[in-house]
């Protein structure tokens, strides 16, 4: 198997393209072949080295992977929310940084500017975010507050025709590049406001984040504000509380359950093609039960999380789904994705560590994508709170 070549076929043990339109089908095979001539051949090193490969978000843009859902008078691409999940697979597939980046530009910056914004917000960044000439960040996440969001220390405070936006955020996708943020902060009712804070507005800063394991080929960073004057102009004017964040995140965790699974079914394509030439006691390990047993759990698991997939996206398009489904969905592609990349690597051996095969850098990027917008647990007490009318929250 040649080291940097890209021959993946995709697993579709129930025949799943069949519920597929051909648009579908088109956008996926698109991205993927995106993803085999710009991403495959360099993801690896570029994750050794701890850079984010600054020439993808043009390449994306181009590609429409940038709010592929918003309407094209905005710049997007007017799409449905399965052709939405489907770019988002295949990016994933080559690396979770890769679909963090558009998750975060699509769903987190251009959705709530789009459904929470003014008409001349929606006309000033959409279309620049769109083509990758600007790239955005969310600012929700804080030291000190995560799965707890209600509890932000950030805050903006009237100032006549401005407002003053103190506070830090944390664990940031694309701050150290991004020429726009949305922030989510408190006002001076303790009302949750988002915020479109530019890069250049003084007293705002990105210190990016090193030393990381994982998304290594992602840039991740700070957004901090000291006394940063903000126009009111850039306050997102429909939106108030945390369900304004949170429906950003409904979505991305959408983006999610549809990724991570690209990242499983990588892990299990390679898994199968190196069990087959890969020979020990006179026969490819293949023939022997112990790894028939793992290839057969990979694909069963990858086949209901793309049955649930697309249902999903189904109920996304009819306007029927329901957070607590979105939860559902992200939080077993996340643990069916993980367990699928640790079994692949131990069954490519000392060979599964090595940057020759993708596996070890999707099972370190996995283990953010399982705790980030919202934790395992906290999915799973989600659903439980959906079920039995109880929230176990408090």
């Amino acid at each position: 198997m040649a080291a940097k070549t890209d021959n993946f076929q995709s697993p579709d043990y129930f025949n799943v393209d069949d519920l597929l339109t051909e648009e579908h089908k088109l956008v996926r095979d698109t991205v993927r072949s995106y993803v085999k001539k710009e991403i495959s051949p360099i993801i690896e090193e570029y994750a050794q080295r701890a850079e984010f490969p600054q020439q993808i978000v043009k390449q994306l843009g181009e590609l429409g992977c940038f709010g592929p859902t918003v309407p094209e008078q905005y710049g997007g691409g007017g799409m449905d929310y399965i052709s939405y999940g489907l770019m988002m697979q295949e990016l994933e597939r080559g690396d979770s940084g890769v679909r963090s980046t558009a998750s975060v530009q699509g769903s987190l910056v251009m959705f709530p500017i789009y459904q929470y914004g003014s008409e001349e917000q929606r006309n000033k960044y959409l279309p620049k975010l769109a083509s990758g000439e600007w790239l955005g960040c969310f600012g929700l996440t804080e030291p000190d507050h995560g799965s707890d969001p209600s509890g932000m220390l950030t805050t903006i405070k009237d100032a006549g025709d401005h407002v003053v936006l103190n506070g830090a955020k944390m664990w940031i996708s694309n701050a150290p590049f991004a020429q726009v943020a949305v922030v989510w902060a408190k006002d001076d009712a303790g009302d949750i406001r988002g915020v479109i804070v530019e890069r250049g507005m003084e007293g705002f800063s990105t210190p990016t984040t090193h030393g990381k394991w994982s998304l290594r080929a992602s840039a991740t960073g700070e957004l901090v504000f000291d006394n940063v004057k903000v126009p009111k102009e850039n306050i997102l004017p429909n939106v108030k509380g945390l369900k304004g964040p949170l429906g950003c995140l409904t979505k991305a965790r959408f983006g999610i359950a549809w990724g991570a699974v690209g990242a499983a079914m990588d892990c299990y394509h390679i898994a199968l093609e190196y069990s087959k030439e890969r020979i020990q006691f006179g026969r490819p390990i293949a023939g022997f039960q112990l790894q028939q047993k793992k290839l057969a759990e990979m694909v069963t698991e990858i086949t209901k999380a793309q049955l649930l997939n697309w249902r999903l996206g189904t109920l996304m398009n009819e306007g029927k789904v329901t957070p607590a489904q979105v939860s559902m969905a992200k939080r077993n592609a996340c643990e069916i994705a993980t367990n699928i990349a640790r079994d692949a690597r131990q069954m490519l051996g000392g060979m599964g560590i090595t940057g020759e095969y993708p596996i070890m850098r999707h099972m370190m990027n996995l283990e953010s994508v399982i705790t980030y917008e919202g934790t395992h647990d906290v999915h799973l007490l989600i659903t439980g709170m959906d079920i039995t009318g109880i929230n176990a929250f408090k």
